[in-house]
């Protein structure tokens, strides 16, 4: 009787025991789980598609995911619309005076050479005309792509900086610069160079 009372009593704490261990795995499961769930990964398109949308829009996006005493994207965005809207502007004006300049250069060759017609040309000649004509031209079109230079560059600065919004910059990381040998192994002699390294602080 007390034999089959004991094998019970192992019988029972053996169920318990084992029951205990799923649990704490499941516990611990789940708590991993809502941790990498709880960490929002920063999206590196969504930055440059903002950006693409809206210049100065990725910026922003990634200014706002910064931690704080990191935020630094946010001073780029009147950089951008200056870049934009300088190269713009002296696009349209360029633009506008290669059209005056056209129309001018018909006109005068519809009459012979003889009639101005707007008198902000009046002192330049036919063959003056044609080179300012080109000169605006080739200004327009430059402008332009720098218009559109500057307009690819925000999108890509937008992409590069997502990567680094969660670099890690804190002081777990050391950087060590020792003065060294260097060892050649054609010659006899040794040469002193510099070494660096990148530590990790646990």
């Amino acid at each position: 009787m007390k034999f089959r009372a004991s094998l019970l009593v192992i019988f029972c704490s053996f169920m318990v025991f084992s029951q205990k261990e799923p649990v704490s795995d499941s516990l611990v499961v789940n708590k991993k789980k809502i941790e990498s769930d709880s960490v929002k990964k920063h999206s590196v398109l969504k930055a440059a598609l903002f950006s693409a949308i809206l210049p100065g829009a990725g910026q922003v996006y990634n200014h706002i995911a910064m931690p704080k005493g990191q935020k630094k994207a946010f001073w780029k965005v009147p950089l951008i619309y200056a870049g934009l809207g300088v190269t713009g502007y002296f696009a349209f004006k360029n633009n506008v005076n290669q059209k005056s300049l056209k129309t001018e250069y018909k006109f005068r060759e519809a009459s012979g050479f003889t009639q101005i017609n707007n008198p902000e040309w009046a002192e330049y000649d036919e063959n003056s005309l044609i080179e300012l004509y080109q000169q605006y031209s080739n200004r327009r079109n430059w402008l332009i792509i720098g218009c559109g230079l500057v307009y690819l560059i925000q999108v890509a600065d937008a992409a590069i900086e997502a990567h680094f919004v969660s670099f890690d910059i804190s002081e777990n990381l050391s950087l060590q610069v020792r003065p060294t040998l260097l060892q050649n192994p054609y010659m006899s002699t040794n040469n002193v160079g510099v070494s660096i390294a990148l530590k990790f602080r646990k």
